[in-house]
């Protein structure tokens, strides 16, 4: 390039018409390289399918799924596991893909090579495209067949599992709740038994009980206090039973001393009173009471006497004297006074033992009473543990119940699943390599590259060509021009340059063809 020269349109013209060779030469030689580089190409054929993601067919608010994952999440888990490296072997084996390449390449690298070929694409949320891109318009389709048989059969298996460790992990909790919840059972349970009567709930029963023996105590004692009266009714008829009707044989007026033991009678008569006497008192009293021990002391002295008495009397071999109507009608009212005493007796022995026994129940029931308010604080606090366990335990019995439907759900196979929408067909046409397009693509690169080339080659030539290069570059007049000689050597220089620079071009897009299929 002339310093200081402006180029005109003309000027443009004639530089591309002088450096024509220059630019079409490169972009020739490139775009023949770019042609036989694609017809080596092997043909790639690509098969997809469509895959719809089918919710369940029992409405959700019938059964509630366990797996809650969203599909785009459960589908990258999938592909994860099926994109593994076991799961790839098996269908390069079963198939015999990369024949070639596997007599020179790893195996890792073949299956590297093959998830680069897989293709896994979402669409619209509930639905997903797998392909596979193969030499092979009919392999393609099968390997993708196949692919698509392993998302369903993946999909099944994932969700059947999760729904499965679901139930198990609900299980477990369940059971450890319910050994829990039996346990705080087991613990309220011996609490009520050993503390039965004086429980918060019993406390109305208690006092109505109370209330009760209250009242049958009280008929009691005013039922003893009537006996009492009638049996000391009993022993003044006894008494005045024990006197003679006779009053010739009445020698001495007779009297009933504090403890009903008559001073005038005879020792036999004494003693009979004072052993009425002694049971009615033991009746009343315990044994240990002194009263008590003083008339079995007198009962004895008179026992004593009541002997001697006997053994002084004159033994007479006449027969008695035959009684009168008097001493019978006595005797017969001395006999059922004496029957009705011995009853009265034990009549009121009974009622005595009742009231005790009614005493000892009514400081039963007080006790009970006494103590209920204790025994509430304590059952608030084992009610409150047990009705946590309970609630936890219903509830998770509640979730355990719908993760067994969800389950079974899963297992026939009812729940959400994948199914081919649009089955794997084989391709007509190679999908790539797109030849046309990269054969412009490289001869559009070859012409630029001409024509880099030929604005370099002019921007380095700084020869003066014309009048006019003369008077921009030295800005002086011409005066003559001397024509270029034949025998000068220059272009034929430019011309092996630009011949070499071509032979270079070609090479070097031929090693780059040769480098690129032994990548492939």
């Amino acid at each position: 390039m002339i310093p200081g020269k402006t180029y005109s349109p003309e000027d443009i013209v004639r530089i591309a018409w002088r450096r024509k060779w220059w630019a079409m030469l490169p972009a020739i030689a490139v775009s023949v390289s770019v042609a036989a580089w694609t017809r080596t190409l092997p043909n790639l054929y690509h098969s997809e399918t469509l895959i719809l993601v089918v919710p369940q067919r029992v409405p959700e608010s019938y059964v509630r799924s366990t797996v809650t994952t969203r599909i785009e999440d459960r589908l990258q888990s999938i592909t994860q596991q099926i994109l593994s490296r076991t799961r790839l072997e098996r269908i390069v084996q079963d198939f015999n893909l990369y024949a070639d390449q596997r007599r020179t390449a790893i195996m890792e690298d073949i299956v590297e090579r093959m998830r680069r070929e897989i293709e896994v694409q979402v669409v619209k949320g509930d639905a997903f495209r797998v392909g596979f891109t193969s030499n092979d318009a009919r392999t393609a389709m099968r390997v993708t067949e196949r692919l698509a048989s392993l998302f369903i059969e993946e999909n099944l298996r994932d969700r059947e599992v999760l729904a499965e460790g679901t139930n198990q992990f609900l299980e477990a909790q369940l059971e450890d709740a319910r050994r829990r919840l039996i346990e705080n059972e087991k613990r309220l349970e011996d609490y009520r038994t050993q503390h039965s009567g004086e429980l918060p709930t019993q406390l109305e029963a208690n006092i109505q009980g109370q209330h009760n023996i209250e009242m049958q105590l009280q008929a009691l004692v005013e039922s003893v206090n009537r006996d009492r009266d009638r049996r000391l009714a009993i022993e003044h008829v006894i008494t005045d039973a024990n006197v003679p009707s006779d009053p010739v044989s009445a020698p001495r007026t007779v009297t009933v001393n504090a403890d009903g033991v008559p001073t005038g009678a005879t020792a036999a008569d004494q003693l009979a009173a004072a052993q009425d006497a002694l049971r009615a008192m033991q009746v009343r009293v315990k044994p240990e009471h002194p009263d008590v021990i003083r008339m079995t002391r007198l009962v004895a002295e008179l026992q004593k006497k009541a002997d001697a008495e006997a053994l002084a009397q004159p033994v007479s071999v006449a027969a008695p004297a035959a009684p009168t109507k008097m001493e019978l009608a006595r005797r017969s009212r001395l006999a059922e006074a004496t029957a009705e005493m011995e009853k009265m007796d034990r009549q009121l022995a009974q009622k005595l033992e009742d009231e005790k026994r009614l005493r000892a129940m009514l400081a039963q029931y007080q006790t009970r009473i006494e103590a209920a308010p204790k025994r509430q604080s304590e059952l608030i606090e084992l009610t409150r543990d047990y009705e946590t366990f309970q609630a936890s335990y219903k509830s998770l019995l509640a979730k355990k119940e719908d993760s067994n439907v969800s389950a079974n759900l899963e297992r026939r196979q009812i729940g959400e699943q994948f199914k081919i929408l649009d089955p794997a067909r084989m391709a007509e046409r190679p999908t790539s390599p797109n030849r046309p397009r990269i054969n412009m693509l490289g001869a559009a690169a070859g012409l630029g590259l001409g024509l880099a080339l030929a604005t370099l080659i002019e921007y380095l030539d700084k020869r003066l060509k014309s009048e006019a290069d003369v008077k921009s570059a030295l800005n002086l007049m011409v005066l003559a021009t001397v024509p270029i000689l034949e025998g000068d050597g220059t272009p034929r220089r430019w011309k092996l340059a630009l011949i070499s620079l071509t032979a270079l071009l070609v090479a070097g897009g031929g090693a780059a063809m040769a480098a690129w299929k032994l990548w492939k």
